[in-house]
């Protein structure tokens, strides 16, 4: 199994990369179907997320790879957490302690890493721990979707702006906001960061 799901990019390895071919049209698929089952339009989706419908089209097809940031939003909007777009790759675990070698990453062309420690979606949380290189982040634009977020600096200093406020966090600060408000997360530092994110549903 864990040669098989390499194989389709996405594994229990610290090297799994969401933006490889065959997983990002996987992951438009997915995306594509989750929003016909919700009867939502593009530009629907589009106006939940902040993100344009030109860009939601070219993630359904396979065409571009999209930011952790994004897929946060896309999720959000259609109701499910980040790691249900890799359903039908990724496995789920029932067990009360999720072992760090069985906790799925994903990990973006520009060079950030979400290790997602546990998905509850009967309690509607998700914990995650965000790896941030040098000039990464969540994305370029301000997303905003349903939800409420809660993060903490473990290592280097973080960028967060949050409805155009900017807040500058160390390591131990800690920022909770409506996922609503624009966001968006950016690591401006010269040193890697590392962060735990909380996000519920609401």
């Amino acid at each position: 199994m864990r040669a098989q799901n390499k194989a389709r990019g996405v594994s229990r390895e610290p090297d799994t990369v969401v933006d490889a071919d065959g997983t990002v049209a996987q992951v438009g698929t997915r995306i594509r179907s989750l929003r016909s089952e919700g009867n939502l339009t593009l530009q629907a989706l589009a106006e939940s997320t902040g993100l344009s419908s030109s860009m939601l089209s070219l993630v359904e097809r396979g065409k571009t790879s999209p930011s952790i940031g994004t897929l946060v939003a896309i999720s959000s909007a259609l109701g499910v957490h980040m790691s249900d777009l890799f359903e039908e790759i990724s496995e789920k675990f029932e067990e009360p302690v999720t072992r760090v070698e069985d906790q799925p990453v994903y990990v973006t062309a520009n060079g950030v890493r979400r290790r997602i420690a546990k998905d509850d979606n009967q309690r509607g949380a998700e914990l995650v721990v965000n790896e941030y290189e040098p000039g990464t982040g969540s994305g370029r634009e301000l997303l905003h979707h349903s939800g409420y977020e809660y993060g903490i600096v473990l290592e280097g200093k973080l960028e967060v702006e949050v409805a155009g406020e900017v807040y500058e966090l160390k390591p131990g600060d800690c920022i909770s906001y409506d996922s609503m408000l624009p966001h968006k997360i950016i690591n401006h530092g010269r040193k890697h960061v590392k962060a735990v994110w909380v996000n519920l549903d609401r």
